[in-house]
C-alpha cells in the first residue's frame, strides 16, 4: 500500500482546530506532527488552506443490495459516499430478502467486499419471531440490531408486544429502533383516504406519520429499555417533543438510551413539500419549522448524539407516483458533510462539533475498534476539504444510482478534495481509485 503525506493542513479533531501534517503508512496514521515535510511518502497532498476531518461515519444508509438494485447497488452508493467524505457506513436489513437470519446478514458482507469503496457493516433485522437467531450474533462483527416499530419502505416490523419485551429484556447488543407507532399512522391514513382518496396531498404527510405517532413509539421504547436495561439509540428523531426522553447531563460512554437527528429533519421542514413534494419524503417524516429547529439545538446541545443521513434511494419514477405509492426515503450520502459545512458558514454549528457528531461519537457510540478519530496508530479514514469553494448540485454530479437529490441546484460553499479510507487514497479532486476496497468494521465491546 502506498505511504501518504498531508502536510499543512487545519486539522479538526477531539476538540481542537491545529495546523499540521499527517504521515500514513501501511494503512495506519504513522506520524501527526507539526512538521513532517521531511519524511518520504509515495504519494503528497498539499492541505494547505484546507481542512482534515476523521473519517465520516454513516450510521444509517440503505443500499438496496440485494434485490432492489434497481434503485442502487452497494458499489454504487458506497461510492456516492466516499466523494462525500463518507468513509464508513453501517447498511439496513430491509433489502430483498431481509437479512433476518444470519445467514444471510453474513451473505452482504462478500459482496462489499468485492465492491464496496467504504468501510462497511450491516445491521441484523429483528422481527416478531426471530429472537433466538438474534441472541446468536457476534457482537464484535455486526453493528447491531434493527427493530422497525412502526413500518416503512419493506414489511420488516416488530409490532408484538411479547416479541417486543424479548429483544428489550435478552439482547446485550445495541438495538437501533425506527420509531413510530403503526397503529396510529394507519388511523391517520384512512381518515386522509375518506377524504382524498388515494391521492393524498404530501403536504399531510407530517399528519399522517404524525408526533403523536412518534412519540408513542420512542416514549415506550425509552421506558421499555430503562426497564430492562437495552442498549438502545433511537433513529432520525424528527419531532420536539421526543426530546425530553433524551439526557445530556452524562458522558456519551455512560448513556444507555441514545438518539440520532438525520440530515433532512435538520435542513427541510413542512414548508418545503410545496416546491419538493415526494422527493422531501422521508419516515419519520420531516415536520414543522420548529421541530426542525428544536432538533438542531438538540443536537448541539448533546441531547442528540449522532448525526447520520437515512440514505434511500428510490427511482425518479417512483417517487413521481401519487402519495400513496410513492415510497419513502431519498439520497444524502454524498452531500450530508457539505450540508453540515452549510450550517457552519452560517454561524450555526462550530467545525468542532461536527466532527464529534459525525466522527468520534458514532466510533463512541457503536464502540468501533480504532476509526473516528485522528490518533496514530488508528486506521487512516481521513477527509481533506476546502471551505472556500463553492459548487451546485445537479444531475450530471450526482453519483447516487438513482441520479436524482433534494439538493439538486443548491450551490454547497464547501467541497470534498480527497477521502482516504484505511490508508488508501480513494478519491482524489474528482477521480477515484477503485484497486483497493473498503474494510469490514470491526467493534470493541465488553459483552
Amino acid at each position: 500500500m502506498k505511504s501518504i503525506l498531508i502536510t499543512g493542513a487545519n486539522i479538526v479533531n477531539e476538540g481542537r482546530i491545529s495546523p499540521g501534517d499527517v504521515l500514513v503508512m501501511d494503512g495506519r496514521i504513522a506520524k501527526i506532527g507539526s512538521d513532517l515535510s521531511k519524511e518520504t511518502a509515495d504519494i503528497h497532498i498539499d492541505g494547505r488552506g484546507k481542512h482534515l476531518f476523521p473519517c465520516i461515519i454513516d450510521d444509517q444508509v440503505h443500499f438496496r443490495e440485494p434485490g432492489l438494485t434497481h434503485k442502487g447497488e452497494i458499489y454504487t452508493e458506497a461510492k456516492a459516499g466516499v466523494a462525500g467524505g463518507d468513509t464508513s457506513y453501517m447498511e439496513m436489513p430491509n433489502t430483498v430478502p431481509q437479512a433476518v437470519t444470519i445467514q444471510l446478514l453474513e451473505e452482504k458482507y462478500p459482496r462489499a467486499k468485492e465492491v464496496s469503496l467504504a468501510n462497511y457493516s450491516f445491521f441484523f433485522g429483528g422481527t416478531n419471531d426471530n429472537l433466538d437467531e438474534t441472541l446468536k450474533l457476534d457482537l464484535h462483527k455486526v453493528c447491531g440490531l434493527k427493530a422497525f416499530q412502526g413500518s416503512s419502505t419493506a414489511n420488516i416490523v416488530v409490532d408484538n408486544i411479547e416479541s417486543l419485551q424479548g429483544i428489550f429484556s435478552n439482547y446485550k447488543g445495541l438495538l437501533a429502533i425506527h420509531s413510530e407507532n403503526d397503529h396510529i399512522i394507519k388511523a391517520n391514513l384512512e381518515e386522509f383516504k375518506a377524504i382524498y382518496g388515494e391521492d393524498i396531498p404530501v403536504k399531510f404527510h407530517p399528519k399522517i406519520r404524525s408526533e403523536e405517532a412518534c412519540y408513542d413509539a420512542s416514549s415506550r421504547a425509552v421506558a421499555m429499555a430503562k426497564k430492562y436495561g437495552t442498549r438502545l439509540h433511537i433513529l432520525h428523531i424528527s419531532t420536539a417533543k421526543e426530546l425530553e426522553l433524551f439526557d445530556n447531563s452524562i458522558p456519551l460512554e455512560e448513556k444507555r438510551v441514545t438518539a440520532e437527528a438525520c440530515i433532512h429533519h435538520m435542513w427541510f421542514s413542512e414548508e418545503d413539500y410545496a416546491t419538493k413534494g415526494n422527493l422531501i419524503k422521508w419516515n419519520p417524516a420531516i415536520k414543522s419549522a420548529n421541530d426542525r429547529d428544536q432538533i438542531f439545538q438538540a443536537m448541539l446541545d448533546d441531547r442528540i448524539d449522532v448525526i447520520a443521513t437515512d440514505h434511500a434511494p428510490h427511482t425518479l419514477e417512483e417517487k413521481s407516483q401519487m402519495y400513496t405509492k410513492a415510497p419513502s426515503g431519498g439520497p444524502l450520502n454524498q452531500h450530508s458533510l457539505v450540508a453540515m459545512l452549510d450550517f457552519y458558514h452560517q454561524g450555526k454549528i462550530s467545525l468542532e462539533k461536527i466532527v464529534q457528531k459525525m466522527s468520534h461519537n458514532v466510533a463512541t457510540l457503536f464502540q468501533i475498534e480504532e476509526r473516528g478519530f485522528i490518533r496514530e496508530g488508528y486506521f487512516a479514514d481521513l477527509v481533506l476539504f476546502d471551505l472556500n469553494s463553492p459548487w451546485t448540485v445537479s444531475k450530471e454530479n450526482i453519483l447516487s444510482k438513482c441520479g436524482w437529490s433534494p439538493f439538486e441546484g443548491h450551490t454547497f460553499r464547501s467541497k470534498v478534495s480527497h477521502t482516504i479510507l484505511s490508508g488508501h487514497l480513494a478519491y482524489e479532486e474528482g477521480r477515484f481509485h477503485e484497486e483497493k476496497k473498503g474494510e469490514r468494521i470491526t467493534f470493541l465491546r465488553n459483552i
